[in-house]
């Protein structure tokens, strides 16, 4: 303790020298005057400096024994050392005389030989420190509490106790709490190791846990306090052997409830005992607490759980739970942490001048909230007219004197200790500026004296001062300007005033120049102020006008508010309040003025009373109120009471539950549904529902049952077949049963029908048309095995659907009532159950005209059960609207027009709400009545468009169905995740797999996107998995440069507008082991991990990922393969067209003539497109957008409709030709160059991809052929195109196939010659299972960003017209035989006339120098 009061020293040595440093690096000459503490007398002397002066080291609660010594620390510094005294219960001490108590030289208190007995307790008490300077003032430390341990008394001692062995024993041993930390333990009077297993809790009881042999013997606990030891009786503890039975769980030490102070050990206790030996387990506020990991909570021997260095978190109830296998206990404690009081803000030092009000600003904490008190200069400050405690804390000294001088302490105290923290206040002369200070030390009234003073003329004494305005409370002055300054426009003024007969003098000042009034407030009634005024301009402080003497108003007598007001409920409808006459009566009390007052309306009521109590009837039952009361006298009212709020009692409700109905389960239940009272009606907390119900047959059997007042709905089961049941719920209260609803009927079923499907169709239907009325009849479906709940009549003019009529399934006719004459009628029936409608019924009839009088009486079919209908049905509800509030509820309101114009039920009428949704098809209609004009629709899907309708019904009679109001529920996040999760790996590619799946069952709304998660550990934290986010409502996506044989999870995520969904479980798939063979294809090499798709515009000119070297070589390859087929097929053609007879001549003009109107069906010279491998600068690459509603199905390419949709292709570097199978619609296509060849009659077919069409748009469906001569079908097959659109390919390179979310841009090429595209299309897969093995790259085909669908690219093609044959590859190596290639020309037509070909030798020539120029280069 000396070395660490040194060391504060020490420290708070060195801050004050450099403290000084800044101080005189900062002073004006005539420091040293400054330092001693003397006020300068010239306006160009400094001021007086803040002098330091605090405590180094403060005295702490101590605790002592009897006997010993005692030292309390107290050190101060200042300049000039302080003197030190002690107080000791406010008291100061005189040590001078005294023999045991002594002053150190430090300013410690030496108590020698504590005297302490039970009536003498001189040493034990509150001590103080103080210490003075005498040219500055006086500080007290803060207070410490010196407790001196009392004689040893044992309020329990050990006794005679057993234990088996493993099991745990406790000891007591409770003594004055003063004296527990003198507490020792002996057994067999030997002093007891404490360890790990045998341990002493605070209160002194002593724990054995895991009892051996060794621990048996005789025990006692000692208390050394200083005197003789104190011994308490001796115990022995027995240890038996294990009995190996089991014995209850018991507690042998709780916990209690305990209160700590932040920065203390706290040990909660807790011992059990029983066979099995028990394990104990901590909770806190029903969280478990880890004892093992945590550094501050430690489990002690037996259980007790120990919390060092408490924290305010640590505060809570504390459960201790005992479980041994068998069974387990738990008891309870709660822990209050408290905290001594801090300082959030200390004060601060303050210049002020004299007559000026200041703020000493003090905020502090702790637990519980400390109280504050002021001290000045070691005395209590006494709040007073002139020092008022502001702000719960803050110390306001108002109209300084020069006595206010002084060192102010702040000193906050609470249950656990206390704090103080002082500042000094200067006061200057009025010549002396005050130096820039914090604005919270200055109130804003004495803000104008921080301005510095320079030399000049003074104004003198303001003129006329005179009071204009004299009330109770304030005062209004007002004056002229000096003599001096006649103008006075940059003068300011202060006014200073003083009660008469006191020396403090305030001031207020004027807010800005050349102001001249100003309101004093907060004056006392009936009081003499005298008030004086000085005018200031830059110069200083003039002279001062001559007292004026005022005397306030005295205050009007008026009534204090009336103490001990008081409310009580007397009954349902009644309160009573009381309360006292006021304190502050200030003459005889004529009455009182009760106020009362509805809580949440604004209309206050009042009532007048004589006495001191009131009760008001005719209230709400259970409503809350609130109550004041004024009283007056002869001048008027008084000051109003505080609001005191009660509540009436609660009554049995007043009205029944609404919206009762009914629905049949089966044979031998029935549910029922209703909803609570009215909330005015229900007159307390529903606190249940007494269901009661009968057979219909016997009135007198009723069943009651009961179920809870937040319960809604009810099954009675245990009901006949077949039999009529009459129901009616009644809800309760703590005061009692309130009325029920009217008795409701349903008849349960004969049988337990099938209601998994819809009724089949009614076995008969038959009309008989009226004047203004059709009588519908009907028999019932064939199969009577499915429920049938009513039937539904659909009726209009031409069409069923303008009316629905839905009546109970016993009834066999309707009436259709208010038809038009002579029309033409559509009507129809469909039976209906909670699955939906059935199958309608269709039946038409033609009203009679108006004068046909033959209309008879209507005649009932069949209808034992059914009343005849009233001729005149009430009309049906309007004005039905929905009203959407959430994701699950609807509002639905509407007009009764057969009611009067407040729309005001006064009748039995009541009102049938139905609804549905029309997703998925035939759901059932849900009912509910209602008896007011709305309906709370709840329990409804999100995101669901409803349909709405509603009817009246008044006795037996019924309206029809009104309009429909639609709604659509709110969405809500997905409450389902994505289903159906697959992954697979790529064909051809081993380090890519493709994620398969379907949309949430419960999407709750537009899926906006999914996010994949996966990883390697499926136990990793969620936000260490990759995350992969799709776009959109696809249902596939492809991950890439996945890693080797390595087993990966997967989990999907849906989301919508509202958030995120759940995930679904973890899918683990396995990459495979090593890149084999993709297919039965070869493929290019993988291009590796590095390799990056590159974006639009890069090196390569058509986006190739290959190098300019690898493109140009690539290139000459391809063009002079091309070049060599161009030039054999030509010569071919020039041959074929010396050969061509004129009859040939003649079928190719016919057929011209036939397909002229066709557009793109001409030859070549129709359209003349760049050359695509010379001129592909013309090339155009154009993203291809999104469809407005792409296909989800990850395909390559569109799926075909036809087999005209399949674009032949084939693998156009390879020199083997692999036969592929092609699954779509089951055709095989296995057909080589030969067989292709033979099957067209025609050269290879020539793809001409369509500019003309949006490249979105998908390929038509050619038309049907059949309609065209069978002779132009053969004809003229080769003269003309097929129609447009029967091709559709898309263009894949081989390095990147792509899935439905992964699409190249497509390169849209001008219609060109067939021999100068060498453009090799791709094969569209039969379906997703299908994967074909990767194609060549070619310069054509870019690899773009993969972020759009594929679509196709319309292409015309010169083939057979109409021909129905299956997808096949074509393949186009190089140009075949001549005698093949002339066979094959002789069975059909050359398309080529002789200035054609002439043209295209001529186009050839410019192939090959461009061509020449490429490898040249």
């Amino acid at each position: 303790m000396a070395a660490e009061r040194g060391a504060r020293r020490l420290l708070s040595t060195s801050s004050f020298w450099l403290y000084c440093l800044l101080l005189l690096g900062r002073r004006a000459p005539g420091a040293a005057a400054a330092r001693s503490g003397s006020a300068p007398q010239s306006p160009g002397a400094s001021i007086r400096t803040f002098t330091p002066f605090y405590f180094l080291v403060e005295p702490v609660d101590t605790l002592s024994v009897r006997g010993s010594s005692v030292i309390l620390n107290c050190s101060a510094y200042s300049e000039p050392s302080p003197k030190i005294e002690w107080k000791k219960d406010g008291t100061f001490l005189n040590l001078v005389s005294d023999d045991r108590r002594q002053l150190l030289p430090d300013g410690s208190l030496f108590i020698s030989n504590v005297v302490h007995s039970k009536h003498n307790k001189p040493d034990e008490g509150y001590y103080q420190c103080v210490a003075t300077v005498e040219s500055l003032g006086t500080i007290i430390s803060r207070t410490a509490k010196l407790i001196v341990a009392g004689l040893p008394r044992f309020t329990s001692q050990p006794e005679p106790s057993s234990v088996y062995a493993g099991n745990n024993a406790i000891l007591n041993c409770e003594v004055n709490a003063d004296l527990v930390p003198f507490v020792r333990w002996e057994q067999n009077r030997q002093p007891l190791l404490l360890d790990d297993r045998v341990i002493k809790l605070p209160s002194g009881m002593l724990v054995i846990s895991n009892a051996t042999e060794g621990d048996g013997g005789l025990y006692r606990c000692v208390v050394e306090s200083g005197g003789p030891p104190k011994y308490s009786d001796e115990a022995e503890l027995k240890v038996l052997p294990d009995p190996e039975v089991t014995s209850d769980l018991v507690f042998l030490k709780q916990p209690s409830p305990l209160v700590r102070v932040i920065g203390q050990d706290v040990v909660l206790p807790c011992v059990a005992s029983g066979l099995p030996t028990p394990t104990i387990k901590w909770m806190k506020n029903e969280e478990a607490l880890d004892t093992e990991s945590s550094e501050r909570l430690v489990l002690l021997a037996g259980g007790s759980l120990e919390i060092s260095d408490v924290t305010e978190d640590d505060a809570g109830t504390y459960f201790c739970i005992a479980d041994n296998g068998n069974e387990t206990i738990e008891a309870q404690a709660e822990l209050t942490v408290q905290a001594q009081p801090e300082f959030l803000k200390q004060p601060t030092n303050i210049y002020a001048h004299e007559s000026m009000d200041i703020v000493f600003e003090c905020e502090v904490t702790g637990k519980p909230t400390p109280t504050v008190k002021w001290v000045k200069n070691g005395d209590m400050v006494i709040p007073s007219d002139y020092f008022k405690i502001v702000k719960e804390h803050n110390l306001q000294v108002l109209g300084l004197v020069k006595s206010d001088e002084g060192f102010y302490q702040c000193i906050a105290e609470n249950d656990v200790g206390n704090a103080q923290a002082g500042a000094q206040l200067i006061i200057l002369e009025h010549d002396v500026a005050i130096p820039t200070l914090p604005p919270t030390s200055l109130t804003s009234a004495t803000t104008d004296h921080l301005a510095p003073a320079t030399t000049g003329p003074l104004p003198s004494a303001p003129r006329d001062v005179v009071a204009s305005l004299v009330s109770t409370r304030f005062i209004k002055l007002t004056w002229r300007t000096p003599a001096s300054d006649p103008h006075g426009d940059n003068l300011t003024y202060s006014v200073f005033y003083t009660k008469e007969g006191i020396a403090r003098e305030r001031v207020e000042n004027t807010s800005h120049p050349g102001e001249m009034q100003v309101t004093i407030q907060n004056l006392m009634p009936a009081t003499v102020y005298i008030f004086r005024v000085m005018a200031q301009n830059k110069h200083g402080s003039g002279e001062s006008s001559a007292p004026l003497r005022v005397e306030t108003q005295p205050e009007v007598q008026l009534p204090g508010p009336a103490p001990n007001l008081r409310a009580y409920a007397a009954s349902p409808t009644s309160i009573t309040v009381t309360w006292e006459t006021p304190v502050s009566g200030n003459g005889e009390i004529q009455n009182y003025k009760l106020y009362y007052m509805e809580k949440g309306t604004d209309k206050e009521q009042d009532v007048d009373v004589s006495s001191h109590s009131y009760t008001i009837n005719g209230l709400k039952k259970y409503t809350e109120y609130s109550f004041r009361v004024v009283a007056y006298n002869k001048h008027g009212p008084g000051v109003s009471t505080p609001d005191v709020a009660v509540r009436t009692l609660s009554d049995v409700p007043s009205a029944a539950p609404q919206n009762l109905s009914l629905e049949v389960r089966n044979s031998k239940s029935i549910m029922i549904h209703w909803q609570p009272p009215a909330p005015a009606t229900q007159n307390g907390q529903i606190t249940g529902y007494k269901i009661r119900y009968r057979k219909a047959s016997r009135k007198s059997d009723v069943t009651e049952t009961l179920v809870s007042g937040t319960q809604l709905s009810q099954l009675i089961e245990g009901l006949d077949r077949g039999t009529e049941y009459n129901f009616r719920v009644a809800a309760l209260t703590i005061n009692g049963t309130g009325p029920a609803t009217d008795w409701l009927s349903a008849e349960t079923f004969e049988s337990d029908l099938d209601e998994t499907r819809v009724p089949e169709v009614p076995s008969s239907l038959h009309v008989r048309p009226l004047v203004t009325s059709i009588v519908v009849s009907w028999t019932p479906p064939e199969n009577q095995n499915i429920v049938v709940r009513g039937y539904a009549i659909g009726y209009g003019i031409g069409s069923p659907h303008a009316q629905t009529i839905k009546v109970d399934y016993k009834q066999r006719y309707y009436t259709i009532e208010n038809l038009d004459p002579s029309s033409h009628y559509v009507i129809t029936l469909k039976a209906f159950n909670n699955v939906g409608e059935g199958i309608p019924l269709y039946e038409s009839a033609v009203t009679r005209p108006h004068t046909d009088t033959s209309e008879v009486d209507l005649f009932v079919i069949n209808a034992p059960y059914t009343p005849v209908p009233d001729p005149t049905p009430m009309m049906p509800p309007v004005g039905v609207q929905a009203s959407i509030l959430s994701h699950d509820t609807i509002r639905i309101t509407w007009a009764d027009n057969s009611l009067p114009k407040h729309q005001k039920i006064t009748d039995s009428r009541y009102y049938t709400v139905r609804w549905k949704t029309n997703i998925p098809a035939n759901t059932k209609y849900k009912n509910a009545n209602a008896t007011t004009l709305s309906y709370l629709v709840t329990g409804l899907k999100p995101n669901t468009l409803y349909e709405f309708s509603v009817m009246v019904t008044k006795g037996r009679r019924s309206s029809t169905w009104s309009m429909t109001a639609h709604g659509t529920t709110f969405e809500l996040v997905p409450t389902s995740p994505p289903k159906d999760v697959t992954v697979v790996s790529k064909e051809g590619k081993p380090k890519t797999i493709i994620v398969n799946w379907q949309p949430p069952s419960e999407a709750n709304g537009k899926i906006t996107g999914y996010i994949i998660y996966y990883s390697t550990d499926v136990n990793a934290e969620i936000h260490d998995w990759v995350i992969e986010p799709v776009v959109g409502n696809r249902l596939t996506h492809q991950i890439q440069e996945l890693t080797l044989d390595t087993p990966y999870y997967f989990k999907i995520q849906a989301r919508n507008s509202k958030g995120m969904g759940p995930m679904s479980e973890a899918v683990q798939f396995r990459t495979p082991k090593a890149s084999g063979s993709g297919g039965k294809g070869s493929r290019l090499p993988d291009l590796g991990s590095d390799y990056k798709p590159p974006m639009s515009g890069s090196n390569s000119p058509h986006g190739s990922p290959t190098s300019p070297l690898d493109s140009n070589m690539l290139l000459v390859i391809i063009v002079s393969v091309g070049v060599i087929t161009i030039v054999v097929v030509v010569i071919i053609a020039v041959f074929c067209t010396r050969r061509t007879t004129s009859h040939q001549k003649k079928k190719r003009a016919a057929c011209k003539s036939v397909n002229g109107s066709h557009k793109y069906k001409g030859n070549s010279k129709d359209v003349k497109p760049p050359d695509l491998w010379i001129h592909h600068e013309r090339l155009e690459l154009k993203p291809i957008d999104k469809s407005p509603d792409p296909n989800p199905i990850m395909t390559d390419t569109p799926i075909p409709r036809n087999s005209q949709d399949i674009t032949p292709v084939d693998n156009s570097m390879d020199s083997n030709i692999h036969q592929r199978r092609n699954s779509y619609r089951g055709h095989e296509s296995e057909d080589s160059m030969s067989t292709l060849a033979g099957r067209r009659g025609m050269r290879p077919k020539m793809m001409m991809p369509f500019d003309s069409q949006p490249p979105q748009q998908s390929v038509r469906n050619t038309p049907s052929t059949d309609t065209m001569p069978a002779s132009s079908s053969q004809t003229c097959c080769t003269d003309h195109q097929d129609p447009e659109g029967a091709t559709s390919s898309s263009y894949l390179a081989s390095s990147q196939e792509e899935d439905s979310g992964q699409s190249l841009p497509t390169a849209h090429v001008r219609p060109s010659h067939p021999l100068k595209s060498f453009a090799v299309p791709a094969i569209p897969p039969p379906g997703p299972p299908t994967y074909d093995p990767a194609l060549p790259s070619t310069p054509l085909l870019s690899q773009q960003a993969l972020n759009h669908h594929i679509h196709s690219v319309k292409t015309a093609s010169i083939g057979t017209l109409g021909r129905s044959r299956p997808p096949m590859p074509v393949v186009v190596p190089s140009a075949p035989e001549v005698q093949e290639t002339t066979r094959m020309l002789e069975d059909s037509e050359s398309s080529y006339e002789p200035d054609e070909l002439t043209k295209e030798m001529a186009h050839l020539e410019g192939l090959m120098k461009d061509l020449n120029a490429i490898t040249t280069a």
